[in-house]
Parts: structure tokens; sequence; C-alpha cells
């Protein structure tokens, strides 16, 4: 079994992030995985809504820095996280996602792209980018701030603050907050439902929804990820990282 599993059953594409014992951490070959995954469920016919999930206790922990500081990405091309963001951003049929203990990350900013969002009491979600000496990225630097204010998203971007699964539900970032144990019982429900209704409105709907800030969401996933090639390799990215790897606080003055 691979970290990444699909079943496809009643039109409902269930992908899995399956790497419990590193809490769902992604590593280059996962994030390839989850955009072919996406990527093909969106052209599949027998495909009408897509369903992403943690197993184990979280949902993703975000990247996993080892792999990441073993594979650096250079700037000259993307590397396969931006694939895996930008396929989830340009789908057609409707993306749903079931939420429960830690999304970190990556595994907050891909949810501003998801129809549908459920999240279990226990989840945590936190975008700890400037703690690392880069920034956000997925478009996130006009979604967020377009769905909160700007005030609310600069809490979240600069001073990394957590949200628990209430908070996010009261920001808009989930539709609703579920038990845990009820949490994949609820999305694969949804999930259902929306698979029984006519796919072309369906993607007429989520097109004319998307529409107005397409423009300055692609814009900005552009632009963030020149700035975020460029941060990595600054002293404080430098300094972020090697402090992970020596398990102390970094200092950045």
């Amino acid at each position: 079994m691979g970290n990444i599993t699909t079943e496809l059953k009643a039109a409902v594409l269930r992908i899995t992030i399956n790497r419990p014992e590193k809490k769902n951490a992604l590593t280059m070959a996962m994030y390839t995985a989850l955009a072919e995954a996406i990527e093909q469920g969106d052209m599949n016919p027998d495909v009408r809504v897509v369903l992403l999930h943690g197993d184990g206790d979280s949902f993703t922990a975000g990247n996993d820095l080892l792999d990441f500081m073993a594979n650096p990405w250079t700037g000259n091309e993307l590397p396969p996280a931006c694939r895996f963001m930008f396929a989830v951003a340009r789908a057609t049929k409707p993306v749903i996602a079931a939420v429960h203990g830690l999304a970190v990350g990556i595994g907050v900013t891909i949810l501003l792209h998801c129809d549908l969002v459920y999240a279990a009491g226990d989840a945590k979600l936190m975008m700890p980018f400037v703690n690392l000496g880069i920034v956000p990225e997925a478009g996130s630097t006009v979604l967020v701030p377009l769905l909160i204010g700007h005030q609310r998203a600069a809490e979240l971007f600069m001073l990394s603050a957590p949200m628990t699964a209430q908070r996010a539900y009261e920001l808009g970032f989930v539709n609703a907050v579920v038990p845990l144990d009820k949490l994949l019982e609820t999305a694969l429900g949804a999930a259902q439902a929306v698979a029984e209704k006519p796919l072309a409105a369906l993607r007429a709907t989520k097109a004319l929804m998307k529409k107005p800030w397409a423009a300055a969401v692609e814009q900005a996933m552009q632009e963030e990820l020149k700035v975020l090639s460029e941060r990595l390799t600054s002293p404080e990215c430098r300094e972020a990282l090697m402090a992970f790897w020596q398990k102390r606080k970094p200092d950045f003055r």
C-alpha cells in the first residue's frame, strides 16, 4: 500500500493520504501521486466528486522538511507540491475535504480551493510559513484576506496563530465541525449527495463562483512561487531549517 491511495465508488473518488506514522507529512513523491490522482479524477468520466482526507490521527502535517531539505527546489522547474496545488485549484469537478488532527501549511491553503470542507473537533489548522522564513502559497495571500479580512489574515500568517476546528468554522474555512467518529461518514454523505446532481450544472456553478477572483488567484499563485523560490535560499530560511534539523529555537537576529 502506497502513501497515497485511491478508491472509486459510486462516482466518488476517495483520495487518502496514508502516512500516519509521520502524521501524513508530504514528500515529493506523495505530492506527485496526489496531483496525478486529482488530475486523472478531473478527466475521468466515471468520477463526479473528489474526496480528500488523511489516515491515522492527522489530515497532513504539511511538508516533510527532511525530504524537502534532501530535495531542494532550485526554482528552475515547478516542484511536485506546486503541481498538486494547481491540480486542486484548477479542478473543474467538486472537491471535498475531511480534516482531522493536524492540518499544517499546504494542509490549510489547499482547503481554500475545496468546495466543501468538514472538520473533526480535534482539528488544528496552522500556516507557519513565516516561521520557516518563507511566504504563503496556493493563492492564500489573496484568498485568506478575501475570506476573513487583512488583520485576521495577518494574525494567521504573521503570528502563525493556530485555529481550532471551531475557530476555522467561525472564520469560514470549514462548512461544519463534526465528531471525529462521524467525520468520514459526513464527508462521504456530502460527496454522495453531490455526485447525484447533474455534473454539467455543478461544473458550471463552480466555474461561475470562482470566476470573479480567478485571475487574481492565478496571478497570486505565480507571484507567491517567485518569491518563495527566492526565500528558499535566504539566510532566514536556512536558519529555520537548520534549527529544525538541530532541534533548537531559530535565531533570526
